[in-house]
């Protein structure tokens, strides 16, 4: 059975000033899985996640070429409607970014921006939600008030990936969700990706090949700007089918 596509790009060629960090990328990301994308440092991993959400676009002379086509729409067009795309596609950074404010304004902030609720209740309903969704909901129903960044964090990374579910995206990207916390809690943020992706097209950065492994169902490996491979993880890990990318896997470099 042929998945369906969320995101494909053609031609994806970006600059920042004479510097060329992505040269003819071509991916095609399926819904509702999660894809990793790994390689090493300065490959250009980073680059591409934030292509998706137009976020390389607060760079400096920042150039782009070519289409990133999400649900048959070319989202480089000038068109588009930044504010949408980033509502659409949520975006978890490597250090939890909770803002120094209460649990529930720092989920109310999303809706507040983009102008989704008004009613309290509605407002009340949708956070619990949110939490209930991440598990955090029995943990902190009683803690509402209390400032985000008392919490661990793991609770504070799992308190932004409720941030960015209240939103209702269909397309969440992870950029290094875990470099900042403990093995357990790691698993842990990895079980919950393991959920979500019933619902979403997940994609995470990372450069832990064994996180790829355990987490993603599709991963690309990235080399100096370049799409190297992209296969069924099971496959990329097992039988790649270019050399530099089994090299990189085997430890060779990176």
């Amino acid at each position: 059975m042929e998945l369906e596509t969320k995101i494909s790009t053609t031609d994806l060629n970006l600059y920042y000033g004479a510097f060329q960090a992505l040269t003819d990328v071509h991916i095609r990301i399926p819904a509702r899985n999660v894809t990793a994308i790994i390689g090493p440092s300065g490959c250009g991993k980073s680059t591409l996640l934030r292509c998706f959400n137009r976020m390389n676009d607060l760079v400096e002379r920042t150039r782009i070429e070519g289409r990133i086509v999400i649900d048959g729409q070319n989202i480089l067009t000038p068109d588009t409607d930044l504010i949408a795309l980033r509502q659409k596609v949520g975006m978890v950074f490597q250090r939890p970014n909770v803002f120094s404010l209460s649990i529930y304004n720092n989920l109310k902030f999303g809706l507040r921006i983009h102008n989704l609720l008004r009613r309290k209740d509605q407002i009340m309903q949708t956070i619990q939600e949110g939490l209930e969704h991440v598990g955090l909901w029995d943990d902190l129903k009683d803690k509402l008030h209390a400032n985000a960044q008392s919490l661990t964090l793991e609770q504070q990374q799992r308190l932004c990936i409720a941030r960015v579910l209240i939103l209702r995206p269909d397309i969440i990207l992870l950029d290094e969700p875990c470099s900042a916390l403990d093995p357990i809690a790691t698993l842990r943020i990895e079980e919950l990706l393991r959920v979500l992706r019933t619902d979403y097209a997940l994609i995470i950065v990372t450069h832990n090949m064994q996180q790829a492994a355990r987490v993603s169902d599709f991963t690309g490996f990235m080399y100096l700007g370049r799409l190297i491979e992209f296969d069924e993880t099971q496959r990329i890990f097992t039988n790649p089918a270019e050399p530099l990318t089994e090299d990189y896997i085997r430890g060779s470099f990176g």
